[in-house]
């Protein structure tokens, strides 16, 4: 695949699903440790997402950190915005402003 291809594969998985998560393994079996936070957030909110195994294509992976221009995985997009990463997620998570923006987007 070539990088136009990724990325344009990475805007229509990010334009046609509420929420996507490109993470380091599975929502089921993720294979590090931030990447298994943010999907623990989202469980809690109990809102659905798209994972997005990383893992399972080094170009997709390059591309993602070209996409969003941020350099680490997991990487969390709601309608089409790029939100960030673990701490980030965790953060926003605490603070109730990621709530706030789910509930903003008609999500929660």
């Amino acid at each position: 695949m070539t990088d136009t291809t990724i990325l344009q594969q990475i805007e229509s998985d990010i334009k046609n699903n509420a929420i996507v998560l490109y993470m380091k393994g599975t929502a089921e079996m993720p294979q590090c440790g931030f990447s298994s936070t943010v999907v623990q957030i989202l469980k809690m909110l109990q809102v659905p997402f798209k994972d997005i195994n990383v893992l399972a294509d080094p170009e997709l992976r390059e591309g993602i950190k070209q996409y969003s221009n941020w350099p680490t995985i997991p990487q969390l997009y709601i309608k089409g915005e790029f939100i960030g990463g673990c701490d980030i997620v965790r953060e926003m998570y605490q603070s109730g402003e990621l709530q706030q923006s789910l509930k903003d987007n008609n999500i929660l």
